[in-house]
């Protein structure tokens, strides 16, 4: 959307709950000055992921020092609570000149006239990631607001001693997943599949996201909200399903509980992204060398699609007196062989860029997965067929809604509540849009 449509969807700012939020020293430019005309080009880069000023430290002393650029990386926290900050800053006209935006916040900072329009500056740089990727960054529009940084395709985890002991075969559909967990429990009642959990939204976001879901969409000047569409009902009513006749657990991920019952096999498997490996590593550490990764069972023989499960990316702010030495930063950042396997090695990020994800850092398989030396070779596989997404300017209402509704549907283990819950997550959506001065369409 351009600046003007933009302005049109947005009849008042979104609102956030500034508080007391401190600004930061942002930009060396931040008071609309331009930089001295001799002299490097100072720009600073609000980021959280680990070791990005490592990062930035290749670029300062090889690209960027020819280049005259300089880049300053100051550690932000993620989520919310830097879109809170970094909205603020803007709004003052002290933002940095990069920031690290999450994917599902981009229409956000868009809408608040955070991210600048970058499409002339990032020419060419479109086929060095997936479509489904890529297509995050433009807001399904031809303009983008940032470059993908690093991605989080869903694959399917699962315990490959026990799949054996039980003879079971790692499903490649829906329906063999659903079988497969109702023939473990037959076998040993003591035992789940997995568990539903409602204290991660994105997990659910990225199965709907797979399923063919698109919850934000614009139609004519008005925005269209479709929590509640039919691929979203399918897969609330197969997670549903499972729960209310007791084939799965109900419980949530990332507590003691649940380490536990990943680590002694009482759970045997986990829809996760590739990420996992790091989560299991302190969450199951006595199941090393035990656990295989396959693709993301389909919902019908012969598809071949994912969702995502987190994902970044870097976008330039309108309060950067320097876009075009900024983009050439973020292109270098999300791009340059070095950089990337700067990013792997000292943020432990799964990279967006595709030429990124198999070889040099990526070359050898996780640790805990020495027992699948393909590992990287299969997720790059599997994350090029991630499917298109559709965020919209307050996911985090959406996002806050189904950890409330979807809790407690699972709490009681009803199929008809899971059904409300995501009934509740349409209703709220656009309740607060409407109230924050969206036009939305019915």
């Amino acid at each position: 959307m351009q600046f003007t449509m933009r302005r049109r969807l947005v009849a008042t700012s979104i609102a956030v709950a500034l508080g007391a939020t401190t600004l930061a020293a942002c930009s060396s430019d931040s008071d609309g000055k331009d930089a001295a005309d001799s002299g490097p080009v100072s720009l600073t880069y609000w980021a959280w992921a680990p070791g990005m000023d490592k990062v930035a430290a290749i670029w300062n002393k090889g690209p960027g020092k020819e280049a005259g650029i300089q880049v300053t990386v100051k550690k932000q926290a993620s989520g919310d609570e830097l879109v809170t900050k970094i909205i603020t800053a803007a709004k003052a006209k002290k933002a940095p000149d990069l920031v690290q935006a999450e994917y599902q916040a981009i229409p956000t900072l868009v809408s608040n006239d955070v991210l600048a329009d970058i499409t002339d500056e990032v020419k060419g740089t479109k086929d060095k990631f997936a479509p489904g990727i890529w297509q995050q960054v433009t807001l399904g529009t031809d303009s983008a607001y940032a470059l993908p940084q690093d991605s989080g395709p869903l694959m399917f985890y699962y315990r490959e001693d026990l799949f054996k002991k039980y003879e079971l075969t790692v499903p490649t559909t829906w329906d063999e997943f659903a079988e497969t967990a109702r023939k473990l429990k037959k076998e040993d009642s003591s035992k789940a599949l997995t568990t539903f959990s409602a204290n991660d939204s994105g997990q659910f976001a990225g199965l709907a996201q797979q399923a063919g879901a698109k919850w934000w969409t614009t139609e004519g000047q008005k925005w269209k909200v479709s929590i509640d569409d039919a691929a979203t009902k399918k897969v609330a009513d197969f997670w549903g399903g499972l729960v209310e006749e007791g084939a799965i657990d109900n419980q949530p991920m990332y507590t003691p509980a649940w380490n536990k019952a990943l680590n002694t096999g009482k759970q045997i498997a986990w829809v996760s992204a590739v990420w996992a490996p790091g989560v299991l590593t302190t969450g199951a550490p006595d199941t090393a060398g035990k656990w295989a990764m396959a693709p993301l069972p389909q919902w019908s023989k012969g598809e071949n699609a994912t969702g995502s499960w987190g994902g970044s990316s870097t976008g330039i702010t309108n309060d950067s007196q320097h876009k075009e030495a900024a983009a050439k930063f973020a292109t270098w950042l999300n791009t340059d062989e070095e950089a990337l396997a700067a990013m792997v090695k000292e943020g432990g990020i799964y990279p967006a860029a595709t030429a990124a994800q198999t070889g040099g850092a990526l070359s050898k398989a996780p640790d805990f997965f020495s027992n699948q030396p393909d590992f990287y070779t299969k997720a790059a596989e599997i994350a090029k067929t991630t499917a298109p997404s559709a965020w919209g300017p307050n996911v985090n209402v959406a996002y806050t809604t189904f950890k409330d509704a979807f809790g407690k549907a699972a709490k009681a283990k009803s199929k008809a509540q899971f059904e409300s819950a995501l009934t509740a997550m349409q209703d709220d959506t656009v309740t607060d849009m409407k109230k924050q001065g969206f036009e939305v369409a019915e």
